[in-house]
């Protein structure tokens, strides 16, 4: 027989009638479901909406216009069935169709069927086995029967990034054989314990309806373990989204099968079962065509870690079919950290404000330090599983490779059309050329260009020609981006309209004027290194005084340098000095409301700065920089509105990097064209090049995710007078190769 699942969660599956098509789309798309219901006022069924129901239509339509209503639309010739028939009845018609209403008798939409799949809807939530790490912060009694300290817990909840704050709700009297007597001399220890607890320690209904309340009003879902039918009775009248079920209440088949039948997503603990009770109540759930997620559990409190187990998710996905997770008691938050790396999509974990409260969850409950950090190594581990694809070399080990590994160089000259032979061959560091094992590639090709004993061989020597260097024509100032050791060779291959040296700080302590023999009728644009002697990381808005104030005398070192350069450059009045003012954090983005302070001490920075002779521009900048082979977190100059805000406060004007603001909107999923709109007008100078993903910056144009057609036409009407340069990673290397590729591209729009 077909597994099915009976979903109840009907607003995913229906829309009035009179709703517009684009309506049902947009819900078809959101919902990831392939069916929508037509329903008129009083909820009755009268239709069926699918993908294929529009394109069939859309077909035969000279203009497709979707602001008609879906009733248009509307299969009303379509299979349903009762919600009394048989799971096999309703299995069998799977077999036909994808989804199967279930009407009752007058029509009404009560439940839609459709084959079993891991997938859960949690609220807005979507969990499968891709998505991140549902964390449950599992309050339960830890208020100790206090509403003003259970806000306190929410609020702590929050903080912590989980998804949702959990409680527990009993009915004493209809739970306990006892009425809840906390004072029955006839229950052992450990039950007159607990019942003395709970006696003292429950908030009430309407004290619960608060603090679920309250958990929606900061954003955050409430759920709720009920341990008994009243309790389940007066979560369903308040709209509980999902159900958690207690490791007591796995074998309690009645109330087990209760909260099947409420339709509602359950995650179950499995603390206190054997693999058999397990096994029962899949059986059951999955006969009343439950949604649910079983989590690993040892009812311990704590566990000794010997009892945790974390490897029978795995046997838990087996039986039943479904996703898992880790519910846990045990001390401290590795286990649940290593229960994300072994699958777990649901995590639980009790939280305190106190673990010297009366009661024994606070014992083993976490700090709200502490479940942030774990939080925080979850969603680390979440991005350090990564992707089963074929593995490709990032964009951090790129630039620890050309400075690591080994090249292939020439050992002796050659002339363009000579042949290589494998004796001219030898391997050295860097390894900013061909690898060592295309050896054999180049061993009996011709030369494409001239060779000097240790020169590198390069991709490009594997192909039949050479790229050419040439003379281009843009309608905007361009230049080249150069050092001191190749400014000069790679200046007499083109005509570009100024240089733009980019400093290390090496070359800071040499005198700039022994590399000009004659001045030259070009412009002049400076780079500031990014990091100076002794690891110093130039960082403006830094709070340490001490790392800003050298900071401030690093920055005034590169602009009196620049003055230095600048009467070798005719055609310079006010040469630009780009600098990355900093900003970054070593564990984490910083929080919004952060900004403000650090762009004024950045302000405050720059105001201490003689810039006589030069205009400073700031540079835009990717979330996650690369400092030679490492990531921090930047801060400033990644968004629009305070980067431009920051422009038009302060007076300044930006260098543009479309790559760093690309990585971005990819991470923080702006609309890229909206960035462009908001900093352009901000705008003197451009480094064009382009990026992929959230860290791929500095690739050749055309290979990342950069429309620079659109992009032209953008900045021709708000940046037509900013200058440009192609800062194509590692392009100087084979006397520029990587720049004359990204001119001949970028030319046909600039």
């Amino acid at each position: 027989m077909l597994k099915l699942i009976l979903d109840r969660n009907l607003t995913q599956y229906s829309l009035l009638s009179e709703e517009t098509i684009a309506s049902a789309l947009r819900k078809i798309v959101e919902n990831r479901k392939a069916i929508i219901c037509g329903i008129d006022a009083n909820g009755v069924v009268e239709g069926l909406f699918t993908n294929g129901d529009f394109l069939r239509w859309s077909i035969d339509q000279l203009n497709v216009d979707l602001q008609q209503p879906i009733s248009t639309l509307l299969n009303r010739e379509f299979v349903f069935a009762s919600p009394n028939d048989s799971s096999t009845k309703i299995s069998t018609l799977l077999e036909q169709v994808n989804y199967i209403p279930l009407l009752d008798e007058r029509r009404r939409l009560i439940a839609v069927a459709r084959r079993r799949d891991r997938a859960v809807r949690i609220g807005s939530y979507l969990l499968e086995d891709d998505s991140p790490t549902f964390v449950i912060a599992e309050i339960g009694l830890n208020h100790n029967g206090s509403l003003a300290i259970a806000k306190q817990l929410v609020d702590a909840v929050v903080s912590s990034g989980a998804y949702c704050a959990k409680f527990q709700m009993r009915t004493m009297r209809a739970l306990y054989v006892n009425n809840g007597n906390a004072n029955d001399v006839r229950e052992n220890l450990g039950a007159q314990y607990t019942l003395d607890l709970l006696a003292r320690f429950q908030l009430s209904s309407d004290e619960m309806a608060q603090v679920f309340d309250y958990c929606e009003k900061r954003g955050i879902m409430p759920l709720c373990t009920p341990w008994d039918s009243e309790s389940l009775a007066f979560l369903e009248d308040y709209g509980m989204m999902a159900y958690k079920v207690a490791s007591a209440d796995l074998t309690n088949h009645d109330l087990l099968q209760v909260l099947a039948d409420t339709g509602k997503p359950l995650i179950c603990s499995t603390g206190m079962s054997n693999e058999d009770e397990i096994v029962e109540a899949v059986s059951l759930l999955q006969n009343r065509g439950a949604q649910y997620i079983l989590l690993n559990c040892n009812s311990t409190y704590p566990p000794p870690f010997k009892d945790v187990h974390l490897r029978y998710m795995r046997r838990l996905q087996e039986i039943g079919e479904c996703l898992v997770g880790h519910s846990g008691h045990e001390r401290g938050i590795q286990i649940a950290v290593a229960a994300v790396a072994l699958g777990a999509k649901v995590i639980e974990k009790h939280i305190t404000l106190d673990r010297d409260m009366e009661g024994n969850d606070h014992k083993v409950s976490l700090l709200p330090d502490e479940f942030a950090a774990m939080t925080e190594g979850i969603r680390q581990v979440e991005q350090a599983l990564g992707t089963t694809s074929e593995r490709a070399i990032t964009q951090g080990e790129r630039i620890n490779r050309s400075t690591l590994a080994k090249s292939l160089v020439i050992n002796c000259s050659l002339r363009p059309g000579d042949l290589i032979r494998s004796e001219m061959i030898e391997v050295k560091s860097p390894g900013r050329g061909l690898q060592p094992n295309r050896k054999a590639q180049l061993v009996g090709k011709r030369a494409t260009r001239a060779f000097s004993p240790g020169d590198f061989f390069y991709p490009s020597d594997l192909e039949v020609e050479a790229v050419q260097s040439r003379h281009y024509s843009f309608s905007r100032p361009w230049g080249l981006p150069v050092r001191y050791h190749d400014f000069k060779s790679i200046l007499e291959k083109s005509n570009p309209d100024f240089l733009e040296f980019h400093l290390s700080y090496k070359d800071m302590d040499l005198d700039p004027h022994k590399f000009f023999d004659t001045d030259y009728d070009l412009g002049l644009t400076v780079h500031s290194p990014d990091l100076f002697a002794g690891d110093h990381l130039l960082n403006l808005a830094a709070e340490d005084e001490s790392h800003r104030q050298r900071s401030i005398k690093e920055l005034q070192r590169v602009i009196d340098l620049t003055r230095a350069l600048k009467p070798h450059f005719r055609r310079t009045d006010r040469p630009f000095v780009i600098v990355s003012v900093g900003g970054f954090s070593r564990d984490g983005l910083l929080p919004i409301e952060d900004r403000p302070a650090l762009y004024a001490r950045v302000a405050q920075s720059l105001a201490q700065i003689n810039a006589e002779g030069v205009e400073l521009i700031a540079q835009t900048l990717p979330p996650f920089p690369w400092y030679f082979g490492g990531q921090l977190y930047l801060n400033l100059f990644v968004a629009p509105d305070d980067t431009a805000e920051f422009c038009k406060q302060y007076g300044y004007r930006l260098c543009f990097d479309v790559s760093h603001s690309k990585l971005a909107c990819n991470h923080f999923h702006w609309s890229f064209s909206e960035f462009v709109n908001t900093v352009s007008p901000h705008t003197a100078h451009l480094h064009l090049v382009d990026a992929q993903g959230l860290d791929g910056e500095g690739l050749q144009i055309g290979e990342g995710d950069i429309d620079f057609s659109f992009l032209a036409k953008q900045l021709d009407l708000s940046a037509r007078k900013a200058s440009f340069i192609p800062e194509i990673w590692q392009g100087h290397e084979n006397d520029g190769e990587g720049f004359w590729i990204a001119l001949e591209r970028l030319e046909k729009w600039f």
